[in-house]
C-alpha cells in the first residue's frame, strides 16, 4: 500500500541548522523539500529567504572541496589492495591530513611515474621476447664467423621464404644463410646470416619487399645480435624486478595511510553533502526553516528526537495537506510478508501518484491466481515447490531471486489447486493410471466452457478495474469521469446479457429493454466521455478478450504433457520411455513458468491497472549518509 505522508516544517534557531539537519540525515526519515510551494503562506513569502551560508561556512566547503580532490588524485596512484578499517576520528586529524597530503601525493605519484615507465619498457621489449627462443635457436645452428652479421625478420606467409631467398641470393651471389623457425605465437621467424660489407644492401631489398626486420630499440647500438638477445632477456628480468619492487613499496604505504585517507575522504563526503543541503533551508533574521515530507507514524518519533537533543530550541509543525500538495507527495510502497515479494514486479512500474492504488496487492492476489489457471497441472506444482523451497534455502538473504522464489511457491500452489481441479498432475496421468476424472473440466477436450471460464475472469477482472477508477476519480473529484466509467460498467453488463440472449441463456423478451437501456445512456456516454467514448468501450470489450490466452495458453501446456504421456507409453521399454517423458515434461514445466508469468503480468499492466492506476509519482528520498 501507499504509505501515508505528511508535510511537516522544522523551525529553529538558526545556529542549530547545521546539527538539526545532521540528526536528520542519521534517522534517514525526512525528505527535505527545496520548493516553498504550499510551505509558506502568502502572508509570510516576504520574510523568508534562502538560507544563506554564513563566510566562514563558504570558507569551510573550498577547504574541503580542495582537500576531497587532493585525496582523490592520492588514491588513484596507489594499487587496490584489502586496507584494515580506521579507528580515528576523521575531524581531529583533518588539519593534519591537509598537512601531509601533498608530501604523500607527490611521493604516490613519483613511485606510480616510475612503475609506470618501468612497465612501458617492459611491454616494449616484451614484443621482442616471443621470437628470442626461436632465434636463439636458430642463433646457435648458424654460422659464426667475426665478418659475419645476423639479421632477424618476421615472415608473414611461409610462402615468402622462397621469395626471399632469390632477392638476397641476387644481392649476394647465394652467399647467405636463411634459416626459419615458428615462434611460440604461430609466427615464421627467420635468421639471415651474411657477410657484414653487404648486411646493409640485404636490409634494403628485405623493406622494399615489405619484409619486416626485428628491430632493437636505440640504446642496442653497438651490440652484437647475440648479444642484443641476451641483452633483452636480461633487462627484461631487471625491469620485473623493479617493477615489484616498486608495487611492494606502493602496496605498503596504502596499507599504512590508505584506511586513514578513505577514512576522511568518507567523512568530507557526509560533510559537504550536509553543507549542501542547507541551501534547501529557508531563513528569517533569527530563524531557519525546513520543509519537507515524512511518513505520518514517524513524526511523533522526530518530534521526541529533537526535544531530546535540542529542547524547545527546535519547533515541529505538521502542516496541513492540501489538494495541491497531492502532486508533490514522495511515494512510500510498505507491504506485507507475503506481498512484499510481488513488489518485485511492481518495480517494472513507474511509481503510482500519491491518491492512486499501489499495484502490489492486486498483483500479489491475482498474479498467482492468474498462474494456476494457465498452468494448471497439479504435479508440474509439486515440482515448483520443491525448486522455489530449494531456491529460498540457498539463498536466504532478502533480494530479487529469494523474492521470485516466494513468488514461485504462492502460484504453484495455485497450480496444484487448478491441477485438481482440471484432473491434471505430469498431463493425464491421473486418468491413464487410476483412471480419474477431473472435478470441473478436462481443458484438452472441454475447451469452449475454458473459454467461458476465461472470458468470466476477465469480466471480474476489468469490471473491478472500473470499479476502482471510479474511485479514484472520484477522490481527485473528476465527477464526469466517474460517471463514464460506471457507464461503461452498465454498458459491459448490458452487452453481456446481449450476447446471452442471443445464444439462448436468457429469454428473448430481456433483450429489448437491454436495448431500450443502451439507447438511453448512449448520449451520457458521449457526454462524460467525448467523441471517443465508443472507440474507449471497445477497447474495454477487447481487454475482456484478452483473457482467451488463459485457454489457449494452458491447451498448449496440457496437450504438449499428454503428447509427452502418449510419446513414452509407444517406447515399449519403460527405462526409455520414463527418460523421454521426463525430458518432455522438464521442457513443459520450463515453458509453464515463463509463459504464464509473461501473460499474467500483461493481462496485469494493460488490461487491468489502465483502468484505476495513474502512474508519475516521485520516490521518497530521505536524508541519510
Amino acid at each position: 500500500m501507499i504509505v501515508r505522508m505528511s508535510k511537516v516544517e522544522i523551525v529553529g534557531e538558526k545556529p542549530l541548522l547545521h546539527d538539526v539537519l545532521s540528526l536528520l540525515r542519521e534517522l534517514g526519515i525526512f525528505q527535505i523539500e527545496p520548493d516553498t510551494i504550499a510551505f509558506i503562506e502568502q502572508r509570510r513569502d516576504q520574510d523568508i529567504r534562502p538560507f544563506l551560508p554564513r563566510e566562514e561556512t563558504a570558507l569551510e566547503r573550498i577547504f574541503l572541496e580542495d582537500l576531497h580532490s587532493k585525496i582523490d588524485e592520492l588514491i588513484s596512484y596507489l594499487p587496490k589492495v584489502p586496507v584494515r578499517k580506521s579507528y580515528f576520528e576523521p575531524l581531529s586529524i583533518v588539519d593534519t591530513i591537509a598537512k601531509t597530503i601533498q608530501r604523500h601525493a607527490a611521493r604516490a605519484r613519483a613511485l606510480f611515474e616510475r612503475r609506470d615507465a618501468l612497465q612501458r619498457e617492459r611491454s616494449e621489449l616484451g614484443r621482442y621476447q616471443i621470437f628470442l627462443g626461436s632465434l636463439t635457436a636458430l642463433l646457435a645452428s648458424a654460422t659464426e664467423a667475426p665478418g659475419l652479421d645476423f639479421i632477424g625478420l618476421t615472415i608473414r606467409e611461409p610462402e615468402m621464404v622462397e621469395h626471399i631467398k632469390d632477392a638476397i641470393s641476387r644481392i649476394t651471389n647465394w652467399k647467405f644463410e636463411l634459416l626459419t623457425e615458428t615462434a611460440e605465437d604461430g609466427t615464421l621467424v627467420g635468421l639471415i646470416t651474411v657477410e657484414k660489407d653487404i648486411s646493409e644492401k640485404v636490409k634494403k631489398s628485405l623493406s622494399d619487399e615489405h619484409v619486416p626486420e626485428l628491430t632493437f630499440p636505440s640504446t642496442f647500438s653497438g651490440l652484437t645480435f647475440p648479444e642484443k638477445i641476451s641483452y633483452v632477456m636480461q633487462r627484461i628480468s631487471e625491469v620485473s624486478l623493479g617493477i615489484g619492487r616498486i608495487t611492494s613499496e606502493m602496496e605498503e604505504f596504502s596499507r599504512r595511510w590508505l584506511p586513514i585517507y578513505l577514512s576522511v575522504k568518507d567523512w568530507i563526503d557526509d560533510r559537504l553533502s550536509l553543507l549542501g543541503t542547507s541551501a534547501s533551508a529557508f531563513e528569517t533574521r533569527m530563524c531557519f526553516f525546513i520543509h519537507g515530507w515524512m511518513a505520518s507514524k514517524t513524526v511523533e518519533h522526530l518530534k521526541e528526537k529533537l526535544a531530546a537533543a535540542f529542547g524547545t530550541k527546535i519547533v515541529i509543525e505538521e502542516k496541513e495537506m492540501r489538494e495541491k500538495d497531492l502532486e508533490r507527495v514522495p511515494i512510500v510502497l510498505k507491504n506485507s510478508s507475503y506481498f512484499k515479494p510481488f513488489e518485485l514486479f511492481t518495480r517494472l512500474l513507474p511509481l503510482p501518484v500519491y491518491t492512486s492504488y499501489d499495484p502490489t496487492p492486486f498483483i500479489g492476489i491475482f498474479f498467482p491466481i492468474l498462474f494456476g489457471m494457465i498452468l494448471g497441472d497439479a504435479g508440474y506444482g509439486l515440482f515448483l515447490i520443491v525448486v522455489s523451497l530449494v531456491m529460498m534455502r540457498r539463498f536466504r538473504r532478502p533480494g530479487t531471486i529469494r523474492d521470485g522464489a516466494k513468488i514461485l511457491l504462492a502460484s504453484s500452489l495455485y497450480s496444484i489447486f487448478f491441477g485438481v481441479l482440471y484432473g491434471e498432475c505430469f498431463g493425464d496421468l491421473p486418468h491413464r493410471l487410476f483412471g480419474l476424472e477431473p472435478i470441473f473440466l478436462e481443458r484438452r477436450t472441454a475447451v469452449i466452457p475454458m473459454l467461458y471460464f476465461a472470458l468470466a475472469v476477465g469480466v471480474f477482472h476489468i469490471l473491478l478495474g472500473l470499479f476502482l477508477g471510479i474511485i479514484t476519480a472520484l477522490k481527485k473529484k473528476t465527477k464526469k469521469e466517474a460517471a463514464f466509467k460506471f457507464l461503461s460498467i452498465i454498458f459491459i453488463l448490458s452487452f453481456i446479457l446481449m450476447l446471452a440472449t442471443y445464444f439462448g441463456l436468457l429469454p428473448v423478451l430481456f433483450s429489448r429493454p437491454i436495448v431500450i437501456a443502451i439507447l438511453f445512456l448512449t448520449p451520457l456516454l458521449f457526454f462524460t466521455g467525448g467523441l471517443l467514448a465508443p472507440l474507449e468501450f471497445l477497447k474495454n470489450i477487447g481487454n475482456i478478450i484478452s483473457y482467451v490466452r488463459i485457454t489457449a495458453i494452458g491447451l498448449t501446456s496440457v496437450l504438449l504433457a499428454f503428447v509427452a504421456n502418449r510419446l513414452a507409453g509407444s517406447m515399449g521399454n519403460i527405462v526409455v520411455g520414463i527418460f523421454v517423458a521426463s525430458l518432455l515434461h522438464l521442457m513443459n514445466i520450463a515453458l509453464g513458468v515463463f509463459s504464464p508469468t509473461i501473460h499474467s503480468m500483461r493481462l496485469h499492466y494493460v488490461e487491468f491497472f489502465s483502468k484505476f492506476i495513474e502512474y508519475g509519482g516521485r520516490r521518497f528520498e530521505p536524508l541519510r549518509k
